[in-house]
């Protein structure tokens, strides 16, 4: 199977969020399972810097998108047995930064362009292109579109994953097409506009052949209008093709054991690397060091679905426990503040860092004992299990991934691997973390079995990649893996033929090898017709009977048979069916079968 994975970003190469993680690990498990992949993704002037040295000139062309003619260069570079593909062009590209941007629509209509037009010029023709949020919503919607002229893009089957519907790629009705180069026909049939815009999401979920949603939970949360962001009747429309595949994260990076960016690497079976993890981490943010009270981290953009409300009502109430908290983010204003005269109430027991650094996340995943998440939307959630990887003990709410991937602690039956609630209520989050806070003070031993079974969850990629190829699979009618799969539908085949071979000797009551027991066989058939008229029965019946007959004297047989032949038809048939049992009972040799035949045959 031949996969083209088109997205806005991917690790190493560049990230802003979630899908760069996804998207870097993603196509390598697909490979892993015996799949062709490549990856597409625009050209950024961080990719360029980083890089450049590495990536090898394929060719150019020129992509038109409405009155545009533009230049687009492709770059390739093999990794990790994918193979990734760049699009270059420095009007669009060249920046330091990825998105925000007032040209952002055209920026992403010409890539998603560049994907569709720049096809002929890859190392294959996939059967699938799998499109990752808005900024690639546009490469089913040309692909549908040239497919009405260009008769090789009707082949191609699409999957759209949508990471977060909040952003949907809205644009003003006039973008259609002096902006996009879409025929008005777009617009007027409703597929591509909604409440007076252009949403570029909308209409790539109605065009693309599969749509994922990056967690079960999330996929059932998006039929709903508290979470869909008005797509709520567009995906209850599109249900039949909806499904949820839960991300992963990359084992070997994320791994304690083996990653040289933390103080001391620490595993399951010898966790006294996480308590110098901590005193580091203490250390670095300027927090008391005490290492018997608890660190809470928060690794987070500073935006509101993230549930920074309910920390804002109750952080004085969370700041009477014993413990000690750290936030590292950056996003909006009043968050910012916040946190940032937080910090200063509380100092040596609170430290807030309004930026992203990757080292410092990893200090604080590693170092931490508690990672709070009290989010009011989140589809899947990477930073839960990373925490959990890391031995920090998750406490979120429950929604979209974070539902799927944490269970909450039981202490009944020790059982669980975080803490958990339901409500979007600062009360109850504020219930949980002192239910965490003091198990980890009073019951060390009950904490620490918690913190191990969220260590040893299996978030790896391995999984979800099976779960997309029987999306693949089911899009494009390619059974998958197609050797495992298919012998057994061979199998099946002769499975069920057999049957009726398996029946004849049942029924056989002399050797297979014996002429006879082929004639047996036959004597058998016109039971299921009991009900049929008995004239139609009798030559079959009379010379069962007479079988029967054949092991008295010949007079007897002739004299059984005079009376059988006086009988009503019932009583035929009844008559009929016990010499059957007798000569099943009986199992003499075929050799007395065929004396019986032959004194039949002198007495009539």
């Amino acid at each position: 199977m031949k996969i083209l994975y088109a997205t806005s970003e991917a690790v190493p190469f560049c990230k802003t969020g979630g899908l760069a993680d996804v998207a870097g690990s993603l196509p390598p498990a697909l490979a892993a399972e015996g799949a062709q992949v490549a990856v597409i993704l625009p050209m950024y002037q961080k990719v360029k810097e980083k890089f450049g040295d590495q990536l090898n000139f394929l060719c150019y062309d020129y992509v038109d998108l409405a009155w545009r003619h533009c230049y687009c260069g492709l770059f390739s570079l093999e990794q990790d047995g994918v193979t990734w593909y760049f699009v270059d062009n420095e009007q669009y590209f060249n920046r330091p930064d990825l998105y925000g941007y007032t040209d952002d629509g055209e920026r992403f209509g010409f890539f998603s362009r560049a994907v569709v037009r720049m096809l002929p010029h890859l190392a294959f023709w996939p059967d699938v292109i799998h499109c990752n949020d808005w900024q690639t919503a546009l490469v089913p919607i040309y692909l549908k579109d040239d497919g009405v002229r260009e008769e090789q893009y009707r082949s191609i089957k699409t999957t759209l994953t949508i990471h977060n519907i909040e952003y949907q790629g809205r644009y003003g009705q006039g973008t259609l097409g002096d902006l996009f180069g879409l025929d008005h026909g777009w617009a007027e049939d409703g597929t591509i506009m909604m409440d007076g815009d252009v949403n570029l999401l909308k209409g790539a979920i109605l065009c693309a052949d599969a749509v994922n949603a990056v967690s079960p939970t999330y996929a059932n949360e998006l039929k709903m209008a508290y979470f869909a962001h008005r797509l709520d009747g567009i995906m209850r429309q599109c249900g039949y093709k909806l499904s949820g595949v839960l991300n992963g994260i990359d084992m070997k990076r994320y791994d304690p054991a083996n990653d040289e960016h933390i103080a001391a690497r620490f595993s399951v079976a010898d966790m006294a690397g996480k308590s110098v993890d901590k005193a580091e981490l203490q250390k670095l943010m300027g927090l008391r060091q005490d290492p018997n009270v608890p660190i809470v981290g928060i690794v987070s953009r500073l935006v509101s679905h993230k549930g920074l409300d309910l920390i804002c009502e109750v952080l004085h109430d969370m700041m009477e426990l014993p413990l000690q908290l750290v936030v590292l983010g950056k996003g909006d204003q009043k968050y910012e503040e916040f946190f940032h005269w937080a910090a200063q109430q509380y100092h040596g027991r609170m430290a807030v860092r309004l930026d992203y650094n990757e080292s410092l996340s990893m200090a604080i995943y590693s170092g931490a004992d508690l990672f709070l998440m009290p989010s009011k939307s989140e589809p899947c959630g990477l930073s839960q299990m990373i925490a959990m990887r890391y031995g920090a003990v998750p406490i979120v709410r429950e929604t979209g991934g974070l539902k799927d991937t944490v269970q909450p602690y039981e202490a009944w039956r020790d059982a669980g691997n975080g803490f958990t609630f339901a409500n979007y209520s600062s009360g109850d989050m504020l219930h949980v973390i002192r239910e965490a806070v003091y198990l980890y003070k009073d019951y060390p031993d009950a904490f620490a079995r918690l913190r191990r079974r969220g260590m040893e969850c299996d978030f790896s990629w391995g999984r979800s990649a099976k779960e997309y190829l029987r999306i693949y699979a089911g899009i494009t009618g390619q059974a998958w893996p197609p050797v495992e799969e298919a012998a057994p539908v061979e199998e099946a085949a002769p499975a069920e033929e057999a049957a009726p071979v398996q029946e004849a000797p049942a029924a056989e009551p002399a050797p297979v090898e014996e002429a006879p027991a082929v004639e047996a066989a036959p004597v058998q058939e016109p039971a299921p017709a009991v009900e049929e008229p008995a004239p139609a029965q009798e030559p079959v019946k009379k010379p069962r009977a007479r079988k029967a007959a054949a092991k008295k004297p010949a007079a007897k047989a002739e004299e059984k048979a005079a009376e059988a032949a006086e009988k009503k038809p019932a009583a035929k048939k009844t008559a009929a069916k016990k010499p059957a049992a007798k000569k099943t009972a009986a199992k003499k040799p075929a050799a007395k079968k065929t004396a019986a035949k032959k004194t039949e045959e002198k007495a009539e």
